[in-house]
């Protein structure tokens, strides 16, 4: 990563960027007497975004790029109208030159280089209240007119465990159907009464830790998700009006459920999926579990019905760094900002489910000193720990989230290998719709936002983030 300065031979690094796709993106400008073209390569990671580093002299630079054969500007970036059309223009500045603080490398605690300038504004054009209420009108308009019934797959098939089975062999039955949660089905009382998670066996594998514990591993082979569920009632109890505790109730809903309700039993309720259940009796017996509704599917619903109409949703080609959307690298001076929560590769494992607990988060970015994307670790990772009971083998504070992670991949993938769905990336100037269909994908639970070139990490965007703020 270069940052603007000057070199023995007078001339500044400079990253040009171009962030739209293409099959072949070339760059020319002033500083090639627009002689020269100079191929750009498609950053690892983000095959629709193109790079290249040039070294310039100091002063004002006009430029222009060359994609699939036709010749391009870069609208989000300063253009003028001179003697080859429309071209981008940058000023590099001299020492003593003044400059924008945004350019200013000299700025005391700044990290910032010429990929912000680019990527990430300091100043972020704002969408306009008219167009985020038309937005929010028509997408609202549309979860309130179709149902649940359509969330339905063609075939499909949901995992359903009885509270009487052993902890263990219960996680063990999710990582080897590669789910992260299933509904708890209670043969007693003829009915679904909750969810397991892999929030439960963070839980577990916590108690197992603690000096002292009641749950000893032997037990763990024994103890059932009933008796775990119970012992540990206190943290999954609601209180009602006259401040009385009772056990928390099963977030469901009806096939003929609006969409919209679904989404906001999600997201008001903290939950990941909601069990879709439908019963042929009148009194409710015998219920089945028709499909498990998560945010993902609703999310696919909206994108293609919108695909062929996007006009109609002004924000949707509008970038995501112009909406308080997700959550971002606090930038200096920034306050009453939570940390952005992320580890490097050799923190321990028990550093990583504490704050996957601690700070209610759903995934941490594992990255290298300068903040590059390495890897993720996830609240869904924890039930590799089941395979071949490696939970009884380690101990939290012993093993690192590197060891942890190659636990559950195959051993000739090498660590740090973006390996199919584990670390989706995007750029802060992609437009909504873009990150929303990405959101979309089977797998994909959230985008980290990186820097183009560098992945150093900027933010993170979740499926609730995008919900939150289409719902307002």
């Amino acid at each position: 990563m270069f940052s603007p300065g000057h070199d023995n031979t007078g001339v500044l690094p400079m990253r040009f960027v171009w962030p739209y796709g293409g099959r072949s993106v070339i760059l020319s400008g002033s500083f090639t007497g627009w002689t020269e073209h100079i191929p750009m390569s498609p950053v690892e990671g983000c095959p629709t975004v193109f790079q290249v580093i040039c070294s310039l002299t100091p002063g004002y630079h006009q430029y222009k790029f060359f994609v699939d054969g036709e010749w391009r500007h870069d609208e989000h970036q300063p253009s003028v109208n001179g003697n080859y059309g429309v071209v981008n223009t940058v000023f590099l500045p001299t020492g003593s030159d003044a400059v924008p603080p945004i350019l200013t490398p000299e700025t005391p605690g700044s990290n910032m280089d010429l990929d912000d300038v680019f990527l990430r504004p300091e100043v972020t054009p704002r969408v306009s209240e008219a167009d985020l209420e038309v937005s929010r009108h028509r997408i609202s308009a549309f979860l309130s007119t179709h149902t649940a019934y359509e969330l339905l797959p063609d075939s499909g098939k949901v995992i359903a465990l009885d509270v009487n089975l052993p902890v263990k062999q219960a996680f063990h039955i999710l990582y080897e159907q590669g789910v992260p949660l299933a509904p708890l089905w209670d043969f007693c009382k003829g009915q679904f009464v909750g969810v397991l998670s892999a929030s439960d066996f963070i839980l577990i594998l916590r108690e197992l830790g603690n000096h002292g514990s009641n749950l000893t591993e032997e037990e763990l082979e024994t103890h059932t998700i009933s008796a775990w569920k119970e012992g540990k009632s206190h943290l999954n109890r609601e209180i009602d009006g006259g401040g009385r505790a009772y056990p928390r109730r099963l977030i469901h809903a009806g096939p003929y459920d609006s969409l919209k309700d679904v989404a906001l039993k999600i997201l008001q309720n903290h939950v990941s999926t909601v069990p879709i259940i439908h019963s042929s009796s009148l009194d409710g017996s015998f219920p089945q579990i028709l499909h498990l509704a998560s945010l993902s599917g609703i999310l696919k619903c909206i994108c293609r019905h919108f695909r062929h109409s996007a006009s109609s949703v002004p924000i949707l080609q509008q970038s995501i760094c112009s909406f308080p959307l997700g959550t971002w690298v606090p930038k200096i001076g920034d306050s009453n900002i939570r940390p952005f929560a992320m580890l490097r590769p050799n923190a321990s494992l028990g550093d990583a489910l504490s704050l996957l607990v601690d700070a209610e988060v759903s995934s941490i970015p594992i990255v290298d000193d300068n903040d590059s994307l390495l890897d993720i670790y996830s609240r869904s990772d924890i039930t590799a720990l089941a395979k071949d009971k490696a939970y009884a083998q380690i101990r939290l504070d012993e093993i690192s989230i590197h060891q942890a992670l190659q636990l559950g991949q195959d051993a000739n993938t090498p660590y740090g290998f973006f390996n199919g769905q584990r670390c989706q990336m995007c750029l802060g100037s992609d437009p909504l719709q873009k990150v929303m269909e990405r959101l979309a994908l089977p797998g994909v639970r959230r985008l980290l936002i990186v820097e183009a070139g560098s992945k150093r990490v900027q933010g993170i965007i979740s499926m609730s983030d995008v919900f939150n703020f289409l719902l307002g």
